[in-house]
């Protein structure tokens, strides 16, 4: 069976996420323990709240080591909400800079609309060999934010192979970025790169077509195709 950890830092709904993995048939397990984050199959990294506070909260409990060490190993991350924002090189609120994991280049900065945040479904733009929308292209997901990244550029990362086998993205080491609109704002909606991938919106709580994103992103695991 699949074994799935959503990692546990305290800034996440982990309830619905850990309910949308177990519907799918596969071992899913709250936890923020290093050896089984590390070892699990799939390792989510949720988020809710402050992009500081959150990435505070991670390193507190060795978070940002497990999501390096399982990246050196080729092992999948996927991060959701403030947990894809962190993905970033840093995050600015309240005239607040913070530095991110910088596994993904650029910025997370403040949504420029009339209505904020960005709460409910959305249409996204896929990128091009998008694994993750593969066959949900045109569907809706569901965000709830303020903030996001308006621009995506890879990061070479020290020992991280991301053109290897069963990972995601071009299959040539370069990231694929799947891109919604809101207010004034294009942003990023959604990153593939190797055994990194990261969504803006929720899909646990995307309905059908969120369920068939993290189908998807199971499907990416070495073994299952």
């Amino acid at each position: 069976m699949t074994s799935i950890v959503v990692f546990d830092y305290g800034f996440g709904n982990v309830r619905s996420m850990l309910r949308a993995v177990y519907n799918l048939g596969a071992d899913v397990t709250l936890t923020s323990d290093y050896r089984a984050s590390l070892e699990a199959d799939g390792l989510v990294v949720p988020g809710v709240g402050a992009f500081a506070a959150c990435m505070e909260g991670l390193r507190s409990v060795r978070g940002d080591r497990v999501i390096q060490d399982r990246l050196q190993a080729g092992r999948p991350v996927l991060g959701v909400c403030v947990g894809e924002q962190i993905m970033f090189e840093s995050g600015t609120e309240h005239d607040e800079n913070a530095q991110g994991l910088g596994l993904i280049g650029g910025e997370v900065t403040a949504l420029d609309a009339d209505v904020v945040p960005h709460m409910g479904w959305n249409t996204v733009t896929a990128g091009h060999g998008s694994r993750l929308l593969a066959g949900i292209e045109s569907e809706r997901f569901y965000f709830v934010h303020s903030y996001a990244a308006m621009g995506a550029k890879d990061k070479d990362v020290p020992n991280v192979d991301f053109s290897s086998g069963d990972g995601i993205g071009d299959g040539n080491g370069k990231g694929t970025v799947t891109w919604c609109d809101y207010g004034r704002s294009h942003f990023v909606a959604a990153y593939e790169r190797g055994p990194l991938s990261a969504t803006q919106f929720h899909p646990e709580k995307s309905a059908q077509a969120g369920a068939q994103l993290l189908r998807n992103w199971i499907g990416t695991f070495p073994d299952c195709g």
